[in-house]
């Protein structure tokens, strides 16, 4: 795919998005740390090599990769039962998974997921964004942690709506500046000449920190270790890789644009492998982060290189700034996106779609939300798959003529495989039949083995009753079929037309 041609206002813009991302970018990834029970700096690292790696080399340009949270879940029990350095194996181990995905060129898999399952995704996700906003209206307490009230709620809540106001009311003054970075940093402002005793980024963690040095993970190279990483690498690159596809997916439909899968998945596996030797987290495309910078103007690769670069200058030089950025403002933003990333739509649809369509939607959003990404996926395809099986299961039907020799054709229509066999059956009655009886395959496709034993079965009925049943008209994908099982039917020589 041929990146967009550069001119001073597209680079502006870029730049831009990019640094609009990056602000986003630094509490998720935090966050995420914290919760797989490692430093902070190593999920700033991650981003930015990630994200870095996957802007210059991926194949979706204005894509954000990071250290992202459905992959932090999937470590957490790997780090406090093994330890962080158990952790860095994994993330190269699953980095080499991706890349062997993307070189297999296995990308195009994505295709296979039905549209539903994509609504239901993003509707997951935008309400996983919504609900982990909630953490920061919760403060330290002597017992743990406690929601905020009083002064400091309203506060809170004030500056919160007032960056949502910003972002939605901005674009209708001017669009010179993207405004989720016009929001993040007049807040920042705000707070500081006023003084406002609100939470700030620092209150997460200090993010002060040198360069990543690189480091080969310090486990043992032997058998025993690969039995403890090789299942934690392989849910996590499964993980990584349908949130980036999905995320793919979305902004392939956002920018009008197609991307090259397959070059992403490589491109993410070789971030990761890079991530895990310099002491960092893994990660994945981050659709909260992607929307920002393509509702920012980003599309090009310098958005995302942007976005990579800018992380490491916040924890080499910047982070004084940095963790003085009002918690409130980040919050706002990630409302918005939420609301953004949310298909409003779909509920509509929701009376409009078949059922099995509405049940994939639903149940695929509530999966995501309550469980994990890829079991929610998998469960929307197999919802999906089973509800196409039953249907084209009972559309086989057939078409009977009887000739003036005295010898019936029967022709059937559809698809048979291992769903419709049993409604195949029901179609023909041996006993009422001639002794000659024609099959007409023209308009049935053998879509499986469970066609060809279907075939022999019928045979067998005809021929118990001293009748015989000939095919013909077959096309050259069934005939081929039926020669390759080597199945007890008489074939016509003739092929359909």
């Amino acid at each position: 795919m041929q990146d967009r041609r550069f001119n001073f206002s597209s680079l502006r813009g870029d730049v831009l998005a990019g640094l609009t991302s990056s602000f986003a970018l630094v509490p998720e990834c935090i966050a995420f740390a914290l919760v797989a029970h490692l430093n902070p700096l190593m999920g700033l690292y991650g981003a930015f090599f990630i994200c870095t790696i996957t802007a210059l080399f991926g194949g979706r340009p204005g894509m954000i990769s990071g250290a992202a949270g459905s992959m932090a879940v999937v470590i957490v029990a790997l780090v406090v039962q093994h330890g962080p350095q158990y952790l860095f194996a994994t993330v190269v181990l699953g980095g080499v998974l991706m890349m062997l995905f993307g070189a297999l060129r296995l990308g195009k898999l994505i295709r296979m997921v039905p549209h539903p399952v994509m609504l239901g995704f993003v509707n997951g996700l935008a309400i996983i964004i919504a609900m982990a906003q909630l953490e920061h209206f919760r403060q330290a307490t002597p017992q743990g942690t406690a929601w905020l009230h009083g002064q400091a709620l309203w506060l809170m809540c004030g500056l919160v709506a007032l960056t949502i106001a910003i972002v939605y009311g901005l674009p209708r003054l001017t669009k010179a500046v993207p405004p989720a970075l016009a929001a993040i940093v007049g807040i920042g402002v705000l707070s500081e000449l006023l003084h406002l005793p609100t939470r700030t980024l620092g209150d997460m963690a200090h993010i002060a920190g040198g360069l990543p040095q690189f480091s080969v993970p310090g486990v043992p190279f032997d058998l025993d270790t690969l039995r403890i990483v090789f299942p934690y690498a392989a849910l996590m690159s499964m993980v990584g890789l349908l949130e980036t596809l999905l995320t793919f997916n979305l902004t392939d439909e956002i920018t009008e644009s197609r991307g090259q899968p397959n070059r992403e998945c490589i491109a993410l596996g070789a971030a990761n492998i890079v991530s895990g030797l310099f002491g960092a987290m893994g990660g994945c495309a981050m659709i909260g982060q992607t929307v920002i910078n393509l509702s920012s103007g980003g599309r090009t690769r310098v958005s995302g290189v942007t976005s990579g670069v800018m992380i490491l200058l916040f924890i080499l030089f910047l982070s004084p700034l940095i963790e003085r950025i009002p918690l409130a403002a980040l919050v706002g933003v990630m409302f918005v996106v939420a609301q953004q990333t949310f298909s409003w739509g779909s509920l509509r649809a929701l009376k409009k779609v078949p059922r099995s369509d509405a049940l994939v939607i639903v149940a695929v959003t509530a999966i995501t939300v309550f469980t994990d990404l890829a079991t929610a996926v998998l469960c929307g395809i197999v919802i999906s798959a089973l509800s196409f099986a039953w249907q084209h299961a009972n559309e086989i039907h057939r078409e009977t003529t009887d000739g003036a020799d005295g010898e019936t054709t029967h022709a059937p229509r559809g698809t048979l495989f291992f769903a419709s066999t049993t409604h195949f059956h029901a179609l023909f009655e041996p006993h009422n039949d001639p002794a000659d009886v024609t099959l007409d395959c023209r308009h049935l496709h053998f879509a499986d083995h469970s066609a060809i034993a279907a075939l022999e079965t019928l045979h067998e009925r005809y021929a118990k009753l001293g009748k015989r049943l000939r095919l013909t008209n077959l096309s050259t994908r069934n005939r081929r079929l039926l020669q390759r099982a080597d199945a007890s039917v008489v074939m016509d020589t003739t092929s359909a037309a």
